[in-house]
């Protein structure tokens, strides 16, 4: 793998809980214990790893060759900065420039929520072709990921973070004139090339430029500002489409204007990365996990499927569950109920760092599988209290067991272990999220969607028994592998 090869996750909404314990789980590769869990901050003369929700994610640097402050101070475009004070005033405009964008980028992604059912009432959508938007867009981010997600480590992080917000707006620009499902699939699939993009450039660009002080921000910065933008979005769209004019137009029109500010932003930033060889290289996945951390695989699968489902549901089906069972048409409602589910998930990594991955894993699980328990029973009593309630429960829970499942994978882990591990974070989440929405979205043709509720309720159930019964400490799993080796 190449030194400087970067991996990184970007929108589902649980992705996001992921990054919150990527830097202590893989500088620390002492046993797990619940002093390790907390969340470090890297030193600016260290490498980087970082990760971004429904997107993890990594950044690599070359290996052997930790970056150091001298070359970061090397990295202002192609010039040698040698001022301490302008280096310090250009890189807080790096940092300032690539939030807003990453805020601007899922504030764009998730403002396409609360217009699911205006496209259902005026267009005649059905619910499986919005389940089929979702599982493009899906689709869209997971490949880029993969593919695409180290390219800024060659090309430099400006050219990369700028493409990717083109990409957005191309996919704002297609959903002004909704007129086909064509049309909303397609400028979904765009805006999942644009977040996959941005989730790897945009964060690494945060993680660059980022101050030393306070010492919190940079993790801080890189991990919640995707579940910042997907809630600002998802209400703002609500509010907008409920009490503004041109309800079908007016988000998209104030994203794309957000879009173009942080495209002017990144345009007069200075770079941080320098330009190397090896992009074709790059573009080559790598996918594999460590053989000291195999056997927690399973357990970790069970909670990325069943959590990356649940987010999944939330944009395919709850749009029509609010309208249609909780009895309101309000698309701030429904902003706030998905807001609900991306919020509370940015409080998984400090609460799961109390205990050990494996009981975290447990915790988090129960905690989600009684929040999925009180969403099917707010479904079928309409009870839109309940529903919101039950959704900030199973959100926060599945921030800690995601959390504490990647803190498990990335315990002990080498610079050259990161984006294999992270690829497949990326496909089992990835999979969560799309097989059982395409599943769904079919049987909508035969089963009502209180009915599907209950399918995804069941899955919930069997991934937290599973979990319950087979989450294990990486350091357990350790010794096992060696017992077997002997």
């Amino acid at each position: 793998m190449n030194g400087d090869d970067q991996c990184h996750d970007s929108d589902s909404p649980s992705a996001a809980a992921t990054s919150r314990t990527v830097n202590a789980a893989i500088r620390d590769p002492r046993p797990d214990t619940n002093k390790m869990a907390t969340p470090s901050v890297r030193r600016r003369d260290e490498p980087t790893p970082t990760a971004c929700t429904m997107t993890p994610a990594v950044v690599h640097h070359r290996t052997g060759a930790p970056r150091t402050r001298e070359r970061r101070d090397s990295m202002h475009n192609t010039a040698p900065v040698t001022d301490p004070v302008v280096r310090v005033r250009t890189h807080r405009l790096a940092f300032f420039s690539a939030v807003i964008s990453l805020v601007a980028v899922f504030a764009a992604v998730g403002s396409t929520i609360p217009l699911f059912n205006v496209y259902r009432a005026e267009n005649g959508f059905t619910n499986a072709e919005i389940s089929i938007t979702v599982v493009a867009y899906s689709v869209a981010t997971l490949a880029t990921l993969l593919f695409l997600g180290r390219l800024s480590g060659h090309l430099g992080r400006r050219p990369v973070s700028i493409a990717s917000l083109i990409l957005l707006l191309l996919g704002c620009l297609l959903l002004l004139d909704v007129h086909d499902i064509g049309i909303l699939i397609a400028g979904r699939v765009m805006m999942g090339l644009g977040a996959g993009l941005a989730s790897s450039s945009l964060t690494s660009y945060i993680v660059d430029a980022a101050p030393p002080k306070p010492a919190w921000l940079t993790s801080v910065a890189s991990s919640q500002t995707v579940m910042l933008g997907l809630a600002v979005g998802a209400v703002a769209s609500g509010a907008l489409v409920q009490y503004a004019p041109w309800p079908r137009d007016l988000i998209y029109l104030v994203v794309i204007g957000l879009l173009l500010l942080s495209v002017a932003l990144i345009a007069v930033s200075p770079e941080t990365a320098t330009a190397m060889p090896g992009a074709w290289r790059s573009l080559r996945p790598r996918v594999g996990l460590p053989a000291r951390v195999r056997r927690l695989l399973p357990v970790a699968a069970a909670v990325f499927l069943a959590t990356w489902a649940a987010g999944a549901f939330y944009q395919a089906f709850v749009p029509a569950l609010v309208e249609d069972q909780l009895h309101t048409r309000s698309t701030l409602v429904l902003g706030v109920t998905f807001a609900a589910y991306m919020g509370p998930s940015v409080l998984g990594a400090p609460l799961g760092g109390r205990f050990t991955s494996a009981r975290a894993q447990r915790v988090g699980m129960i905690g989600f599988l009684a929040g999925m328990i009180g969403v099917i029973t707010a479904i079928g009593t309409g009870t839109l209290v309940l529903f919101i309630a039950a959704t900030v429960v199973a959100g926060a829970s599945q921030g800690i067991a995601i959390s504490a499942a990647t803190r498990g994978l990335l315990h002990g882990s080498i610079l050259a272990d990161r984006a294999p591990i992270f690829s497949v974070i990326y496909l089992l989440s990835y999979s969560g999220a799309t097989i059982p929405a395409l599943i769904a979205g079919q049987l909508t043709h035969i089963f009502s969607l209180p009915e599907i509720s209950l399918a995804y309720g069941a899955l919930a159930l069997v991934s937290t028994l599973f979990t319950v019964l087979g989450a294990r400490n990486p350091q357990l799993s350790a010794i096992a592998d060696s017992r077997d080796v002997q």
